[in-house]
């Protein structure tokens, strides 16, 4: 991640607290995104996907994050904000940024805020969003004691646990799960997260509902793993002319899993069209690696399901941990190999070095191909031209060999590494001739 073109953290007073925000894009609308349970301006960029939903955002508008009173990088606090201190920090957010009116996007345990601050001061909000909100936090835990609910919640805090409900696509990688665990960690400290959560068990916002008169636009995903998609729909059913849309999936974070319908949506009722295509807004330069295990069809027949399942395991934990430590980003294993990115042509050649030594050892021999170009970002998934080409590279490397195209070579002169040529290929579905090279450190 390049933290140089990442939003500065600035600060707000409201009252004697100091409340932490960024702001990202200079669009003609101001959007103010208000944080559910867990926040942390700054480590929230670290979360895949985060930064680049925003950026969507900041095509057509200007986008203000910020940390509630006692959590992330705002002033702790004694005990827990109100309905009333969260509304006033957002008012000293917007005075803070010279925003009149601003559209609120509410997230989770921020709609309900969200919907009391929209109601309360209509003139300040242009547009009301809210994403996997609930009217009343006690629904999620129908009969249950709060505090035996609030225990056992802050039993696990710090640890991820709350990863499987928030982004349940993730769940089973160790590394996610690890970086989740650092932001609720980060986000508030066990204690003051508890009073949150006992604070939120009172508080009920279906009364003032019928009194919102702001355009408000309701979404929810169908299969959410934290929120059930009825408190969604009951939330829409209360507010007056609200617009409810529902999406497939189960991820309870707006900017995980599959998010391209939504920024159109969010966009199309903001501005009134929706012209920004996400396959403009997330067009990154990457480089991309594809990997493949040698005959691993011959050798799982060999071994037997079991001893392949202990093999590949390892595998994909040396896969995680090296391209971690090469600062790429795994984007999926293809279940005898993998598919990366890496922000840089010299980390990903030493990467598949590296993995392909590694891989060597415990038996595992690879192929590996890279190739440099303009990628579209989908989600959690990647496509586009390069990404075709990486994967032809890779088809025709030989075993324990890691190809690169002619421009992947180019831009690494003068970095150490060598590369022997391997001649010209034509690619099915892609133009001209390539001419490959074999690298080597």
């Amino acid at each position: 991640m390049n933290y140089s073109e990442l939003p500065l953290t600035r600060y707000a007073m409201s009252g004697d607290v100091s409340v932490a925000y960024q702001i990202m894009g200079e669009g003609p609308v101001n959007i103010i995104a208000i944080p559910g349970a867990v926040s942390h301006v700054e480590f929230l960029h670290e979360m895949p996907g985060y930064t680049a939903f925003l950026r969507c955002l900041s095509k057509f508008a200007r986008v203000i994050t910020f940390d509630k009173r006692g959590q992330g990088l705002s002033d702790t606090i004694s005990g827990a904000p109100t309905l009333e201190e969260r509304m006033d920090d957002v008012r000293a957010v917007l005075d803070a940024v010279g925003a009149q009116r601003a559209a609120l996007l509410g997230f989770s345990e921020g709609c309900a805020m969200s919907a009391m601050f929209a109601a309360s001061y209509p003139e300040r909000v242009s547009h009301l969003v809210l994403f996997g909100g609930f009217i009343r936090y006690a629904e999620l835990f129908p009969a249950a004691d709060p505090q035996v609910v609030a225990h056992e919640q802050m039993k696990y805090w710090g640890t991820g646990a709350l990863m499987k409900g928030v982004m349940a696509s993730r769940a089973s990688d160790p590394n996610a799960v690890a970086k989740f665990a650092k932001l609720e960690r980060l986000s508030a400290s066990p204690g003051a997260m508890k009073a949150a959560q006992l604070l939120n068990f009172q508080i009920d916002v279906g009364d003032i509902l019928p009194t919102v008169r702001i355009p408000t636009l309701v979404l929810h995903r169908a299969a959410d793993a934290l929120v059930p998609v009825q408190l969604g729909r009951d939330f829409a059913a209360q507010i007056p002319g609200a617009k409810y849309i529902e999406y497939p999936g189960g991820d309870h974070a707006f900017w995980s899993g599959d998010v391209e319908a939504l920024l159109g949506d969010i966009e199309e009722f903001i501005t009134g069209q929706r012209e920004t295509e996400s396959a403009d807004l997330e067009r990154i330069l990457a480089t991309v690696l594809f990997t493949d295990i040698v005959d691993s069809t011959r050798r799982a027949a060999e071994m037997g399901d079991q001893n392949w399942r202990r093999l590949l395991d390892s595998h994909d934990q040396l896969a995680r941990q090296i391209v971690e430590r090469h600062r790429g980003n795994l984007i999926k294993n293809t279940g005898d190999g993998i598919l990366a990115t890496f922000d840089g042509p010299g980390r990903a050649v030493r990467c598949a070095l590296t993995f392909s030594a590694a891989a060597k050892q415990i038996g595992l021999p690879l192929r590996s191909g890279l190739h440099i170009g303009e990628i579209e970002v989908r989600g959690r998934d990647i496509g586009g031209i390069a990404v075709h080409a990486a994967a032809r590279v890779m088809a025709s490397s030989r075993p324990e060999e890691v190809l690169v195209s002619r421009v992947v070579s180019d831009l690494v002169a003068g970095a150490g590494l060598k590369f022997d040529e391997r001649g010209a290929y034509e690619f099915k579905g892609l133009p001209g001739r390539w001419d490959l090279f074999a690298a080597s450190a």
